[in-house]
Formats: structure tokens, C-alpha cells, sequence
């Protein structure tokens, strides 16, 4: 009951923090400026929001790709459809509570693959830390591609509450250095103890998991396909990029801006994701403040964020409730299938 309270408690705080951030941009607006945005989602061309959708799904193919060919040095040769309907699940899970899905989606492959999740979640960390440095050089991209423009940038809303919560934290810094001193004198209490504790149960599934995580964070070091890897690292953000930028098309307002804007939407917007979880409420205001940079009206800024977290979002979703429907169908069909072949054979 605790834990079912404390997640519904998570899960509240969560949306409870994205209404906030749709309230925080809507009390500024006139009846008139409302009426701009309704009308920017009547006019909208959905066939660019389909695009957009359809650009997203193949990102997660090529991110299905790359998480067998980390699988693949610890001897483990995973099925595509099973793999691909796990990522999906795993990015449904994710609306729900922040890192859920990684673990979903771990725990997927343990029952249809036969994959040990602590081998499976080392992966998907060295996945996440690579996806983290990609962001960071994307950042840097676009932190020179618009040099120009970094006064104005500064002068944003989001900027600004950015550097006040950075602030925030400088005055608190002291509670994370006690935190981490706790933790290494809780490590180094654990090592001068591990002779006599060897021996217990808890000790040695906790030796298992640590293990079998480094094994699955090390696989980077030993793919067998590395030019494929660094393909699809590359692919899945690019996909991110296109599947960005051709909403704009969606609207006349912005159907005229270029790759290099929804470069630093993307860029912008992906913050926004890691801040609140799902996005929700925060995303659009996030688009909305970047291209206003760009000469782009706040309100039609505004409706093209809903248009590209509506599509995405929807995607997500209703990929997660096909592929929790279909992974134990397939796999009956397997099981039954290797189950004939079986009885022939004897």
C-alpha cells in the first residue's frame, strides 16, 4: 500500500508540475491571444504531425538496432520484434515515473529473451551516458551555429528561471558533498566488511548485480559491429532533429524556418523533457520562448510546442499499448509454434 501511495504520489507531482507551467504561460494571455492559439490547432496541417510521428517510430527502430549490438558481446542474440516492442514499452513507462521504462524494458527481454536484467540495465546506462554526450555536443552545435543570437537567449523566460534555480543550488551545494561523503564511507565500511558478510544471500545477489552491470556497461568495448553502433547513435538523433524540425510545416508562421531553428528547439525542448517528465505543460512553453527568438509570436510558438509534444506523445502511447498487446501474443505464437516442432521431431 505504501509503495502504491508513493507512486500515485510521483505520478501526481508530475502532472501537477506540467499544469503548473501551462497555467504560468496562459495567465499572461489575452481571450484574444487564446483564441490565436485554438485557431493555430484548427488550421494546422496534421499530415506533417503524421510525418513527425512516422520519423519518431523509425528513431526507435535504430535505437532497437543498437541496444542488440550491445547485447551481442555478452553472447545474448535477442529477436528484433521483441527488443523493438520493449524500447517502446520502455518509453510508455517512462510517462508514468522517470526511469521506469529502463527498467521495463530490461525486465522485458529477462522474460522473453532470457536475458538477466542486471546484464540488460549496464547497457542500457552506457546507452543513456552515450545519448547524454550526444546531447552535450549537440548543445555545443548549436551554441556556435547561434552565437549570434546568445543575448537574446539570455533574455528568456526559460533562461532566466534556469539561472535562478542554478543559483538555488550553489546555496545547497554543501548537502551534496555529505551526501556523497556518506556513500563512500558506506562503500569503504562495506569492503572492510565483505569477508564476513561474503557468505550471506543478500551479499552475494547484490555481487551479482553489480557484476553483471559493469558486464553490460563494458560490451561497448567489445561490439563487434562499431561502424554500424556509431551509425545508429548518429541516426537516432538526426531522426530527433527531422522529426522536429517538419512540424514547422504544420503552420504558415513557421513553415519558413530552417534546420538550424529546430536545432535549438530541439536542443531547448529536450531540456524541458529532462526537467519535468513527459514534458507536459513545460514543453510548449520551452518552444513557445525559443522561437520567439527567432521573430516567431509567442502564441503561435505556443501552439506549434502543443503540435510536436501532442504528436510525439500520442505516438508513444499508443505504440505502448500496441506493443503491450502484441509481445505476449507473438511469443504464445512462438511458444506454440517451437511446441509443434517439437512433437514432429520426437
Amino acid at each position: 500500500m505504501k509503495k502504491k501511495i508513493l507512486t500515485a504520489g510521483k505520478i501526481i507531482f508530475f502532472v501537477g508540475l506540467g499544469l503548473f507551467f501551462i497555467w504560468l504561460f496562459l495567465r499572461h494571455l489575452t481571450a484574444e491571444e487564446k483564441k490565436e492559439i485554438l485557431n493555430s490547432f484548427t488550421h494546422a496541417n496534421y499530415s506533417w504531425i503524421l510525418l513527425s510521428i512516422i520519423l519518431g517510430i523509425i528513431s526507435h527502430f535504430s535505437r532497437t538496432a543498437r541496444w542488440i549490438i550491445l547485447l551481442k558481446p555478452m553472447g545474448f542474440n535477442p529477436r528484433f520484434r521483441n527488443t523493438c516492442l520493449a524500447v517502446f514499452i520502455g518509453y510508455f513507462a517512462n510517462l508514468a515515473l522517470p526511469r521506469l521504462g529502463e527498467v521495463s524494458r530490461c525486465g522485458i527481454l529477462a522474460r522473453y529473451e532470457k536475458i538477466p536484467l542486471q546484464k540488460s540495465f549496464g547497457t542500457v546506462v552506457t546507452e543513456r551516458g552515450l545519448d547524454l554526450i550526444i546531447f552535450f555536443l549537440i548543445f555545443l552545435v548549436n551554441f556556435f551555429v547561434h552565437l549570434n543570437k546568445a543575448g537574446l537567449f539570455k533574455n528568456t523566460q526559460v533562461y532566466r528561471n534556469a539561472a535562478d534555480k542554478y543559483s538555488q543550488l550553489e546555496n545547497t551545494g554543501i548537502i551534496y558533498y555529505i551526501a556523497a561523503g556518506l556513500l563512500l564511507l558506506l562503500l569503504i565500511i562495506a569492503i572492510k566488511l565483505r569477508h564476513k558478510i561474503s557468505h550471506t544471500r543478500p551479499y552475494r545477489k547484490l555481487k551479482e548485480v553489480i557484476t553483471g552491470f559493469f558486464e553490460g556497461m563494458k560490451s561497448l568495448m567489445k561490439i563487434k559491429q562499431p561502424y554500424w553502433f556509431v551509425f545508429h547513435s548518429l541516426f537516432i538523433w538526426t531522426m530527433y532533429l527531422m522529426m522536429t524540425w517538419v512540424v514547422f510545416f504544420s503552420l504558415p508562421e513557421t513553415s519558413s524556418l530552417g534546420l538550424d531553428v529546430g536545432l535549438s528547439v530541439l536542443v531547448f525542448g529536450t531540456v524541458g523533457i529532462m526537467v519535468v517528465q513527459g514534458g507536459i505543460g513545460i514543453y510548449p512553453w520551452i518552444v513557445a520562448e525559443t522561437l520567439a527568438v527567432f521573430g516567431i509570436a509567442q502564441t503561435t510558438g505556443y501552439a506549434s510546442g502543443w503540435l510536436l509534444w501532442s504528436g510525439q506523445t500520442i505516438m508513444v502511447i499508443l505504440a505502448g499499448i500496441v506493443s503491450l498487446i502484441l509481445l505476449p501474443v507473438l511469443n504464445n505464437k512462438q511458444n506454440d509454434k517451437t511446441s509443434g516442432d517439437r512433437i514432429q521431431n520426437s
